[in-house]
């Protein structure tokens, strides 16, 4: 919104000409986010306490968990409300890639606004169905991989990190690894959150990283020089991308621990999504489990530990996900969470590392 005005008087006045550029109005969304979800998470903490929207401790994690009870949740809300408002001002309305991802966070926001009503309701602290929830996130994400292979021009190639030279055409296959890439790592963040402010540590990175990928693929020159796929109108992603760290630096100021807000799922499915449909937009699909790899960790620990136990009746960890395995190891709260996000940092670089090393 407030791009189109800027825009418009650049005709007439020069030094608005600085919004045409979308390293510029990517600054200013992260800017925007930032004071937005920085001003908007105190208040909404006080009307979650007014209106009961409180955690309680679940059966299924460690003791320790019980300080926890009572802290407000469906921080994700507020992480929502600060990304979406600022893409609105800063970034081309008209271009379909940020309406997709838009209605990719609000959708699987709304899968886990209502498990997260449903968890405050029950007794025991149960949400939707683990299989109504899967069919909800299997919908919605059909419903955007048949959009973007309608969407003329989509490359449905997929990019091997490491490998200029390796890129298969899955055809209308591709809808189907849209499927597994979201419905994965929305689950993922989803089996991340579970100490103070974990989750939105891999998170900040995977979107640090995904700035500099979207506003590379978007341009045709860079994606030329770096042997990337060059996709039309990509580049405004960064500004989403920014938007989504601005939002989540703030919130983290109040979930680090002693955290006074959960994400709860309304932001990780959201927030997982998200990154997944970006990377599957700016044609790093594969550079997402990399970048992300701290989710695939949990994602992994919890498929191990439920194999384990049904084939041979023995578990590998004390509990999964893994960062419970440490919490009952004897690992302080904050020493897990900052250990995960120094992985985290490095894995970023790692997926960076690609762009020359190919």
């Amino acid at each position: 919104m407030l791009y189109y005005l800027l825009y418009t008087l650049h005709i007439k006045f020069s030094v608005f000409n600085v919004f045409r550029y979308i390293t510029f109005r990517t600054v200013l969304a992260i800017l925007s986010a930032l004071v937005l979800s920085f001003f908007l998470t105190p208040f909404m903490i006080r009307k979650f306490n007014e209106w009961k929207i409180k955690s309680d401790k679940r059966e299924d994690l460690p003791d320790r968990h019980i300080e926890k009870k009572g802290t407000p949740t469906m921080g994700g809300f507020v992480i929502l409300v600060s990304t979406i408002i600022p893409t609105l001002l800063w970034s081309d309305l008209k271009n379909p890639y940020v309406w997709i991802v838009t209605f990719v966070l609000l959708s699987f926001g709304g899968i886990g606004f209502m498990d997260d009503i449903k968890k405050l309701k029950n007794e025991r602290g149960k949400g939707v169905p683990g299989r109504t929830k899967l069919i909800f996130q299997i919908f919605f994400t059909l419903v955007v991989g048949a959009l973007l292979y309608m969407k003329g021009g989509f490359i449905t190639g997929l990019t091997v990190p490491f490998f200029k030279n390796i890129t298969p055409d899955l055809g209308i296959f591709y809808i189907l690894l849209c499927v597994l890439i979201v419905v994965g790592t929305s689950n993922g963040v989803n089996l991340t959150d579970g100490l103070d402010g974990l989750a939105i540590g891999p998170v900040l990175t995977v979107c640090s990283t995904f700035i500099l990928f979207a506003y590379l693929a978007g341009n045709v020159k860079f994606a030329q020089y770096l042997q990337i796929f060059y996709v039309k109108g990509a580049g405004e992603l960064a500004i989403l991308c920014g938007a989504m760290l601005g939002a989540g630096i703030g919130f983290l100021w109040y979930n680090t621990y002693p955290a006074e807000l959960f994400m709860g799922d309304t932001g990780s499915l959201s927030l997982g999504a998200g990154l997944a449909v970006i990377a599957i937009i700016i044609k790093q699909e594969i550079l997402l489990i990399i970048a992300g790899g701290i989710f695939v960790i949990e994602t992994l620990s919890v498929i191990i530990q439920v194999l384990s136990f049904k084939w041979r009746g023995k578990r590998v960890f004390r509990m999964a996900p893994i960062h419970h395995h440490f919490e009952l190891k004897g690992w302080n709260e904050g020493k897990i969470v900052v250990r995960f996000w120094i992985i985290s940092f490095i894995l970023a670089l790692l997926a960076l590392s690609t762009l020359k090393l190919r």
